[in-house]
């Protein structure tokens, strides 16, 4: 087994640190990570200029791969230009901070997890819904108890050729290990618009502007990833990659969008 992992808060966060010690008995890891914090990065890929491969060298860290790019640039060049093989399992993470409802279109962390299943690898990414890094090793436990479920039990099985691998988005409380043997399967729910910006000028007078938080939950009703962590449950989220709006794209056809 030998599995790849990545997160968005940087190479020397201590989530990640935590999720590969969990991992390290599960196989092979390789881990590459960003050289600073990428939160909030998104999908993006760094096209602009070149990039740049580190390996940190002794220490608990040591042979970690840092990159000075976004969480989707390290797995896109582990997967196209450092590996020789293709890794069983992507997995990113633990990032410090929840990753829920439309959380999901914006974290590094998840896109991080993204790029391999476009590579057609099985990734999973793990979140911790408060900051502040408390009850990290429990929440590494739990990590490797779902990695564990996920190489013992594949939620795809046998994928047919070219078919996508399912994205697992989980959501850690924290708290104690044995408060979190309570896991659900769960759907994204959505959040109210974001907070507005913060203005403030910089030194000079001219005005800048910091992106706001983002909103409260809007739809946490039963089933929903909020509705789980608010239950004090582990929150495992399915997402698949397409966008596409099929019911819309049927009322399309039938409404003469289409045309011959």
């Amino acid at each position: 087994m030998h599995i790849l992992i990545a997160n968005d808060d940087g190479y020397l966060a201590p989530g990640l640190l935590a999720l590969v010690n969990a991992l390290r008995p599960l196989g092979k890891i390789t881990v590459i990570a960003p050289e600073q914090n990428h939160s909030g990065a998104s999908n993006s890929l760094t096209l602009s200029r070149p990039l740049t491969v580190n390996r940190m060298a002794g220490g608990e860290r040591d042979n970690f791969l840092y990159v000075n790019g976004t969480p989707t640039d390290c797995v896109h060049i582990a997967l196209t230009g450092l590996l020789d093989s293709k890794p069983d399992l992507v997995v990113s993470g633990i990032n410090q901070g929840e990753n829920m409802g439309e959380d999901v279109l914006y974290s590094g962390t998840v896109a991080a997890a993204i790029e391999g299943v476009m590579f057609g690898i099985p990734a999973i990414a793990f979140s911790q819904v408060a900051k502040g890094w408390a009850r990290l090793d429990d929440a590494a436990q739990i990590a490797r108890d779902i990695v564990m479920q996920q190489i013992n039990s594949p939620v795809d099985g046998v994928l047919a050729a070219g078919e996508k691998p399912t994205l697992l988005n989980v959501n850690i409380p924290n708290l104690a290990y044995d408060d979190l043997k309570s896991w659900r399967v769960t759907r994204l729910g959505n959040r109210h618009h974001s907070q507005n910006v913060i203005k403030q000028n910089n030194p000079r007078g001219e005005p800048i502007y910091w992106i706001g938080p983002p909103g409260d939950a809007r739809d946490a009703t039963e089933g929903t990833d909020f509705h789980a962590i608010n239950q004090g449950q582990v929150s495992i989220t399915p997402l698949q990659l397409d966008l596409s709006h099929v019911r819309t794209r049927e009322k399309m056809i039938q409404s003469q969008w289409q045309k011959n």
